[in-house]
């Protein structure tokens, strides 16, 4: 076909879902890297995965850009291939990997101006330069090489870049970069940095780490959720578990000390925002979220949480779950790699603190926790501390909540690696979760009116399997309790919930919506779902209502209860929280005379 002539747009989905460039380290590297995501069946065919990586590495070298390294990850509906590339060529490195797909598939059914053309190679590699040269940063690269060889960190966005962080960093706009000689180097350095990533525990890891590092006397910010905090005081509120909550906290001049909850969803979307961590933690691995970004099971998931390890160098810490079997997989098989390709110091947690694992890591002089005798006990492997009574610890509930015990057994690690004394970390061990506003949301706990209220994010089977372990121990009431979920979770993954649920035999469910959380869903259809699933495993239809607006459906369930029964209220939206919250403040505080006079806080 003619270089000038674009042949004709037939009528077929594209053979890609998306590109993505990731900024930070990520699951397929330890540095920047732009990633495709192939789908159809040829996305599995190993002669045109062959092309597509031919296509990559000769379209690279054309660009001046040597050998790239490449990376490639099948999963259900295709395969993801990533590259290498300057950190000011991520834009383009992302069209090069689409160019080259599509050129390797034949596909030529859309062309845009300023997109290289799959059908002509020599106009691609023009387009390509052309776009390199627009998006090149001489300056940037000049201080980013600056700043590596001093050993300062870096953080980079699409408009600033900061050297240093907290209290010891300074930023600039992209736009307006100074030269290498006129940065104050000799002020600028690192801060203590976490990252607290694993499918359930993070916001309540994080928010205990905090507290340890403040109780030490660091100005902590953390970044979760629920938002981002600063020396105990919310600047955001929202989620801002990614990495744009990262660079909040780490670009505030007050901090001294960061806690950085790292969602799954960023990290495959963007990578990490920070090139270096001293410690980093995964909590345990669970279902949830598959079907995203080429993680199509609990071994990728177990992969993509891992990506932390990368930001860890020769003396960094990272803390993992001894009772997860595919943890315990990966560290046996060597498969997790720091930030220089070896593997990062390790700690472990479990339950038992005289499991197998645990007593071999001690005799080698490692670092683990775990509970003996009802004791949480924190070793360096070369000597014991106690470092909270379950049974008295607020945030296990009497001990009956394992995983928050399993929460503060991370956080002490975490905390103990970066020289928080284990007397300090009992200290906040002892207090932590006694007042509400230690850990909202998260195994809140309300009693008034012979009633007993637990409002938790539970947002997965394995949380909400925990929750109702904790509610079933709270008393031998009548069960009552709210279902939701975000819309964007398969339908499969919606009945998995219902299933956990109906084990608990509920006297009373209400369904409803995630506020703001509908996600492609209309109002309701995730209810429907819940609904069938939850007859289909034996609840009785007139033994559930459907309530979509979270706050309302709270009252409604507190409507149909009465004395001696316990609640469970898994409220996610953080308006709805801070309603359903304010409502129980109340009706405690009256010992819950307003209820029993027909009435509920707030209600219309």
């Amino acid at each position: 076909m003619a270089a000038d002539a674009a042949p004709a747009v037939p009528a077929i989905p594209a053979p890609f879902a998306d590109s993505r460039r990731l900024t930070g380290a990520n699951l397929f590297f330890a540095v920047p890297a732009a990633v495709l995501d192939a789908l159809g069946p040829q996305a599995r065919d190993a002669d045109a995965l062959a092309r597509w990586r031919s296509a990559v590495r000769s379209m690279a070298a054309a660009l001046g850009w040597g050998e790239v390294a490449l990376a490639e990850r099948a999963h259900a509906g295709g395969t993801l291939l990533a590259l290498t590339a300057p950190v000011d060529a991520l834009f383009a490195a992302t069209e090069l990997d689409e160019w080259a797909w599509c050129a390797a598939v034949g596909f030529h059914a859309f062309h845009a101006p300023g997109h290289p053309a799959s059908w002509d190679a020599d106009a691609a590699r023009e387009t390509l330069r052309a776009l390199v040269a627009a998006e090149a940063r001489p300056a940037l690269r000049a201080l980013l090489a600056e700043s590596e060889g001093r050993g300062v960190p870096a953080l980079l966005d699409d408009e600033m870049l900061t050297l240093g962080l907290g209290s010891h960093g300074c930023s600039w706009p992209l736009d307006a970069l100074p030269a290498p000689a006129a940065v104050p180097w000799a002020e600028l350095r690192g801060i203590p940095v976490a990252l607290v990533t694993g499918s359930n525990g993070k916001t309540t890891t994080t928010r205990l780490l905090a507290a340890m590092l403040a109780a030490n006397g660091a100005v902590t910010g953390h970044s979760c959720t629920d938002g981002v905090i600063v020396g105990g005081a919310a600047v955001e509120r929202g989620d801002w578990s990614g990495p744009a909550g990262a660079r909040r906290v780490l670009r505030d001049p007050r901090v001294t000390a960061a806690v950085l909850e790292t969602a799954r969803g960023g990290l495959l979307r963007r990578g990490l925002a920070v090139a270096r961590a001293d410690v980093a933690v995964v909590t345990n691995t669970a279902e949830d979220h598959f079907g995203e970004y080429g993680i199509d099971d609990l071994d990728g998931l177990a992969d993509a949480k891992l990506t932390v390890a990368r930001a860890l160098g020769d003396d960094g810490v990272l803390v993992l779950n001894a009772d997860d079997p595919r943890l315990c997989a990966r560290a046996d098989a060597g498969l997790i790699r720091g930030h220089d390709g070896r593997p990062p110091r390790l700690a472990w947690f479990a339950d038992d603190f005289d499991a197998p694992r645990l007593r071999a890591h001690r005799a080698a002089g490692g670092l683990s926790a775990g509970v003996r005798a009802g004791v949480l006990l924190l070793s360096d492997g070369s000597a014991e501390a106690g470092i909270a009574d379950t049974a008295s610890m607020p945030l296990a509930a009497g001990g009956i909540a394992a995983y928050n015990v399993a929460n503060a057994a991370a956080a002490g690690l975490l905390a103990f690696a970066l020289g928080v004394p284990t007397a300090t970390i009992a200290q906040v061990l002892a207090r932590f979760g006694s007042d509400p506003d230690d850990n909202p949301g998260r195994l809140q706990r309300w009693h008034f009116g012979g009633l007993q209220v637990l409002m938790d994010y539970a947002h997965n089977p394995d949380g909400l399997r925990g929750l109702l372990r904790v509610a079933r121990a709270a008393g031998d009431g009548r069960l009552g309790m709210l279902l939701g979920q975000a819309g964007n979770r398969p339908d499969e993954d919606l009945r998995a919930l219902a299933a956990v649920a109906a084990e608990a035999a509920p006297a009373f469910v209400v369904l409803k919506d995630i506020d703001g959380y509908l996600r492609g869903r209309t109002p309701g259809a995730v209810a429907a779902v819940l609904r069938e699933a939850l007859l289909a495993r034996g609840i009785p239809d007139a033994d559930m209502v459907t309530v979509l607006p979270e706050a309302e459906a709270a009252r409604t369930l507190l409507r149909w209860s009465r004395p001696g029964d316990v609640l469970v209220m898994p409220v996610h939206s953080l308006g709805a929280r801070a309603e359903v919250a304010a409502m129980l403040d109340e009706l405690q505080l009256t010992g819950g005379m307003t209820a029993r006079a027909g009435e509920l806080p707030g209600a219309g």
